[in-house]
C-alpha cells in the first residue's frame, strides 16, 4: 500500500500555504493582473476575416452613413467622402484604409495616480464595469429601486478596491437628478471622487462638454496635466444603427477631441432589430460603423486616442427582449475582437452581462462564459463585465464583488499554461518518487508556487461540508454584503484634498455630501 501523508505533514504544508499568502507578491510575480495576453482563441478563420473586412468596406462604400452633422459634413467630404443626394455619407476604400494607416496605435488609458494605467497594445486583456442601468438590485429584499448618484459613487469605491476590475466605465445613471448636465458633472466627480482608475463617461448634449474639462482641470490641477494624462474618457455612440450618424453624439466627441479626452467610438447594434440577425452580418455592422468613426476621429485629429468599440448585442428572438448572457453573444464579443486584432486597433466589446435578475447561478454562468471567451479572445477592454444584470437594466454591489473572484478565474484562463523546465517538473518528480515523501505536499517548488500559480477566490468556499457547518453554512450573497459594508466604511481613498473640493463644489452643484 503507498504511504499515505501524515497529518502532521498536512499540517505543516497548510501552516505554510498560509504563512506564504499572507506575503504579498510584486505585481510581476502576482498569478492575474491587468493587460495579460489574450488571444489563444480565435472563432473565425482568417479568409473569415478577410471577408468580413472586405464586406463592412463594401457597406461604407456602396451604403454608407446617414445624418452627420454639417461639421462632420465638411470634414470628411472634404477627405473623400461622396454625399450622396440621399444625404448619406459614402466612404471609399482608400479613403478608410488611409485613416487606419493614421489611427493610434500605441493607446494608454491613464489612471489618475498613474498605477492603474491600461497598455491597450496587441492583445492584453483588462476587465471593468460600463452600462447604463436604471436600476439598483437589492440583494436583501429581491427588489429593484431607481439608481441614484450615491449608489454611482460606492460603486467606484468598491471597484476602486478591487483587484481584478481594471477601470470604471460608469455602470448606471443618477436618476435622482433631473437636471441633464448637472447629472453629467455629478457623474464625473461621484466616479473621480471614488476611484482613481480609469473612469469612462457619456455626455448628454456637447454644451456640457466645456464645463466638464473645466472640472477635470481642477481635479487634474490644470489643463497642461490634464492633457498629459487624461484620466477620463468619453464613452460614445456616436451611430444609432443601423448605418446612421448619431447627430448629437458627434459633436459632443468633436468637443471632446478639442478637449484631449480619449474617446470611445461604441456601435451597439441589436442582433435581429437594428443589426442583421446573424452573427456575422451583426460583426459586419458593427465594423463598418465603427470604421466609419475612426475615419471621422483621424480626419479632425490624426492619430487621436480611440478604442474600437464594436458592441453588437443580442436579441432573443421569441420575445424581441435584448439578452447579453448567451453563447451568441459570447461569440459576438470574441469575434469583434479578432476583428481589432486583424486591424492593430485598440478594442472593446461587452462581455459578463447577465440577463438573471439576480447574483445567482444563472448569472454565474452567463457571466463567466462570455468574460473567458472575450479574455481568450484578446480583447483589449472588456466592458460590462461585473455588476450588470436584466440585460443592463440592473446593477448590483454585491455582484461586483463577485465579479471580482470571478474574472480572476477568468484571467487564470487568459495566462494560459506555462511550459517550461522548471514547469515540467521532471526533476522534482524524481526526488519525490525516488527515496523522497511519495508526495508534494511542503516541497520548496509546490510553496514557491503557490502564490504565483494559482488565483484564490476571495469569497468562493472551497471548505468541506463539515468545515463549512462549522462555520455556520456562510452564504454567498452575505459574505459579499459584509465585503460592501467594510469597504464602505472607510473613506474613499481617491476623494479630492480639500483644497480641490472646495474649489470644485463653488463652481458646480455637487449633490453628494463632502467628506
Amino acid at each position: 500500500m503507498t504511504p499515505q501523508p501524515s497529518l502532521s505533514l498536512r499540517s505543516g504544508g497548510r501552516a505554510a500555504r498560509r504563512a506564504a499568502r499572507a506575503t504579498a507578491l510584486p505585481d510581476h510575480l502576482r498569478p492575474v493582473r491587468p493587460g495579460l495576453t489574450g488571444g489563444q482563441y480565435a472563432p473565425l478563420s482568417q479568409p473569415e476575416v478577410e471577408r468580413i473586412h472586405h464586406t463592412a468596406l463594401d457597406a461604407l462604400e456602396q451604403i454608407g452613413l446617414a445624418d452627420a452633422p454639417p461639421s462632420g459634413v465638411a470634414m470628411l467630404t472634404a477627405a473623400g467622402c461622396l454625399l450622396g443626394e440621399d444625404g448619406r455619407l459614402r466612404f471609399p476604400r482608400a479613403l478608410v484604409e488611409d485613416m487606419l494607416a493614421k489611427a493610434n496605435r500605441a493607446v494608454t488609458l491613464c489612471s489618475r495616480d498613474g498605477a492603474h494605467d491600461l497598455d491597450l497594445s496587441g492583445t492584453r486583456v483588462h476587465y471593468g464595469t460600463a452600462g447604463a442601468a436604471v436600476h439598483m438590485v437589492d440583494v436583501g429584499t429581491r427588489d429593484y429601486r431607481e439608481s441614484t448618484l450615491q449608489d454611482l459613487h460606492d460603486a467606484a469605491r468598491i471597484a476602486d478596491q478591487l483587484d481584478n476590475i481594471h477601470f470604471l466605465q460608469r455602470p448606471m445613471v443618477a436618476r435622482d437628478i433631473a437636471d441633464n448636465r448637472e447629472m453629467d458633472l455629478n457623474t464625473i466627480y461621484a466616479c473621480c471622487a471614488g476611484t482613481t482608475k480609469h473612469v469612462g463617461t457619456s455626455f448628454t448634449d456637447p454644451a456640457y462638454v466645456a464645463d466638464a474639462l473645466e472640472m477635470l482641470h481642477l481635479i487634474a490641477g490644470g489643463e497642461d496635466k490634464w492633457r498629459a494624462r487624461p484620466f477620463l474618457g468619453n464613452s460614445n455612440c456616436f451611430v444609432v444603427p443601423p448605418m446612421k450618424f448619431a447627430t448629437e453624439a458627434c459633436l459632443v466627441m468633436e468637443e471632446c477631441i478639442r478637449g484631449g479626452m480619449p474617446v470611445l467610438l461604441l456601435s451597439a447594434g441589436m442582433a435581429g432589430a437594428t443589426a442583421p440577425s446573424t452573427i456575422a452580418g451583426a460583426i459586419v455592422q458593427a465594423v463598418a460603423e465603427c470604421l466609419a468613426g475612426l475615419v471621422y476621429v483621424n480626419v479632425m485629429q490624426p492619430g487621436h486616442p480611440a478604442v474600437f468599440g464594436t458592441w453588437p448585442f443580442g436579441l432573443d428572438l421569441r420575445t424581441g427582449a435584448m439578452t447579453g448572457g448567451s453563447g451568441e453573444q459570447a461569440l459576438l464579443t470574441a469575434g469583434c475582437a479578432q476583428m481589432h486584432r486583424f486591424y492593430d486597433l485598440p478594442g472593446g466589446a461587452a462581455a459578463g452581462i447577465a440577463d438573471s435578475k439576480l447574483p445567482d447561478m444563472q448569472a454565474g454562468w452567463e457571466q463567466m462564459c462570455s468574460n473567458v471567451m472575450a479574455g481568450l479572445s484578446g480583447l483589449n477592454m472588456v466592458y460590462e463585465a461585473a455588476g450588470m444584470h436584466a440585460s443592463l437594466l440592473g446593477f448590483c454591489h454585491e455582484s461586483l464583488i463577485l465579479g471580482d473572484d470571478l474574472i480572476g478565474q477568468a484571467l487564470r484562463c487568459v495566462r494560459g499554461i506555462e511550459v517550461s523546465d522548471d514547469t515540467l517538473a521532471l526533476e522534482q518528480m524524481r526526488q519525490v518518487c525516488l527515496g523522497g515523501s511519495g508526495h508534494y505536499l511542503g516541497t520548496e517548488q509546490t510553496l514557491g508556487r503557490m502564490q504565483s500559480d494559482h488565483v484564490y477566490p476571495a469569497l468562493g468556499d472551497r471548505s468541506s461540508p463539515k468545515e463549512w457547518q462549522e462555520r455556520g453554512r456562510p452564504d454567498l450573497i452575505e459574505r459579499a454584503t459584509a465585503r460592501k459594508v467594510e469597504i464602505l466604511a472607510e473613506r474613499a481613498s481617491a476623494r479630492f484634498d480639500p483644497i480641490t473640493d472646495a474649489a470644485i463644489r463653488s463652481r458646480f452643484a455637487i449633490h453628494l455630501p463632502p467628506g
